[in-house]
């Protein structure tokens, strides 16, 4: 048995090429008796979300011999890469509490027996759209070709491909491994969204796995519902929904007022899909970064005008940004400073008799729409009694006591030793959660190294040691802050690499191997 993981680490820098460090450690007595331990053998695992991720977990995990089952709340697989014309509703002002800004959790009535179902009319259609969650992706985007495991782009496959490649690509991986929505594999459970996760109390009293509360929703007439709640039980639980699912709305003076008065005029990056919609208008775009930049780009071909405001580089991490995001924005862009206050506006006035004045005193007038590009936060709604501060009240034969480990900010997930294990409790797991890294390869180590250590053929450190590398880790991070787990800075890159090195005996190293 391998004393520890052997981890192979992915980098992602700006080329998006990849770099494998292996890092290891010699066997050793010490070693084994520094061992992680589980309370009971795992070989029952819930994967939630049938991404990019939770396609790779599924084939490691299954390749390991666990019996698995994947949970995905919209009808296909592909997360992100499942386009639609559907949008989200607006963002709201101020943000929605992390704990439900992805989703508000629906539970069967209280005293009745599972499974319950429930029949309901819903003319708009919201209860599907709030069921499956819209993705963030708009008409024209385009990525580079990242691939899985064993299931290679055809020779000659240019380097850049259409979302709609990328889906199709997505859902072929699914057909190859027989877990597609249409391939009918009882080990798949489609439009079924995780309500809630809690820690299971066996007949002994003690805690034992996990029990995931279900919800499943079908449609069986125009507007016609069925919801059907049910629990199912596991060992351990791989959550990989990924981390575009909640908005971050900023917190600026007079912008709750216009979003209240204007409805559909100031959205978030996510409701993007069509430059059309904004032909010959004069549009703010709110941040630079990655989709503020592309969005930017598809923009000016339509809109009449384009204001783009980013804040400046006062933070060394924003340096890879700077370079790599807002040298893509087009020279007709006009670019501008950081945003002070969005001042009133007299009632039944139009928006574009609005004002928006920056910190440098400028004022933009005219404004006819505006596309806040200001990231996303970490929701995860079935995990609320993990949240700082939070207060619930667990179902029967859960636990009642638990460590909270996600910041009620959304900014960055605590406790994820390797970024992966949650460390309270390593039959939690996380992956694919890291910002600026290739999501499709950082999952297949990540995974593996989860099979490995779940199935025994790998140890985990003992809590205390976890916990203190971690330590170590988040301090030579900077603190805890979103920079915890952003990953595409090259000098971070180079010090999580030596951090590492340092850990399990490997070599140092002053620069990324070509």
């Amino acid at each position: 048995m391998q004393p520890i993981i052997g981890l192979l680490l992915l980098a992602s820098v700006s080329a998006a090429n990849y770099i494998q460090q292996p890092l290891s450690v010699p066997s050793s007595a010490e070693a084994e008796t520094d061992a992680y331990e589980f309370d009971w053998p795992i070989q029952r695992v819930a994967v939630i979300g049938a991404g990019s991720s939770g396609l790779i977990a599924y084939r490691e995990l299954t390749e390991a011999g666990f019996d698995v089952r994947i949970f995905e709340r919209d009808s296909v697989p592909g997360g992100n890469w499942y386009y639609t014309e559907e949008v989200p509703p607006d963002a709201p002002v101020p943000n929605a509490p992390t704990v439900i800004a992805d989703f508000f959790p629906s539970h069967p009535p209280a005293d009745v027996d599972l499974p319950y179902s429930e029949v309901f009319e819903d003319e708009h259609d919201e209860i599907w759209r709030d069921h499956r969650g819209p993705k963030p992706v708009w008409e024209s985007l385009t990525s580079n070709a990242p691939s899985f495991p064993q299931w290679p782009w055809p020779a000659g496959t240019q380097w850049e491909l259409s979302h709609y490649q990328l889906r199709n690509y997505v859902r072929s991986y699914a057909s190859y491994l027989n877990i597609n929505s249409n391939d009918e594999n009882p080990a798949t459970a489609y439009n079924t969204r995780v309500e809630r996760i809690e820690k299971r109390i066996n007949q002994a009293g003690k805690e034992q796995g996990w029990r995931l509360w279900l919800k499943s929703l079908e449609r069986i007439g125009s507007h016609t519902y069925r919801a059907t709640w049910w629990t199912e039980d596991f060992d351990a639980v791989a959550v990989t929904v990924g981390k575009y699912n909640a908005p971050s709305m900023p917190s600026i003076p007079g912008l709750e007022e216009w979003v209240q008065r204007f409805p559909g005029l100031l959205r978030h990056a996510r409701q993007y899909r069509r430059p059309e919609a904004y032909a010959n208008q004069t549009v703010l775009i709110v941040g630079a970064s990655v989709s503020g930049s592309e969005i930017s780009r598809d923009l000016n071909r339509h809109a009449g005008k384009v204001y783009q405001s980013f804040r400046p580089d006062t933070d060394g991490r924003l340096h890879y940004r700077l370079e790599n995001y807002m040298r893509r924005i087009p020279k007709n862009t006009t670019l501008v400073g950081e945003i002070k206050q969005f001042l009133p506006i007299p009632e039944g006035s139009p928006i574009q008799s609005g004002l928006v004045e920056l910190k440098n005193g400028t004022i933009l007038s005219g404004i006819d729409s505006v596309i806040f590009s200001t990231g996303f936060r970490y929701s995860f709604p079935f995990l609320p009694q993990y949240y700082d501060g939070a207060t619930f009240l667990p179902h029967e034969g859960s636990a009642k006591s638990v460590s909270p480990f996600l910041p009620l900010d959304g900014s960055y997930i605590r406790d994820l030793y390797l970024d992966i294990f949650h460390i309270q409790d390593p039959t939690l797991a996380f992956i694919g959660m890291t910002l600026g890294t290739q999501t499709f390869a950082l999952s297949e180590y990540s995974t593996l190294a989860l099979a490995k250590v779940w199935s025994n053929m790998a140890k985990l450190p003992s809590s205390q040691t976890m916990r203190e590398r971690y330590d170590k880790t988040v301090e030579e991070r900077g603190g805890y802050g979103k920079h915890v787990l952003f990953l595409a800075s090259i000098a971070y890159l180079i010090g999580w690499l030596n951090e590492a090195a340092t850990t399990y005996g490997g070599k140092q190293v002053d620069g990324l191997p070509k």
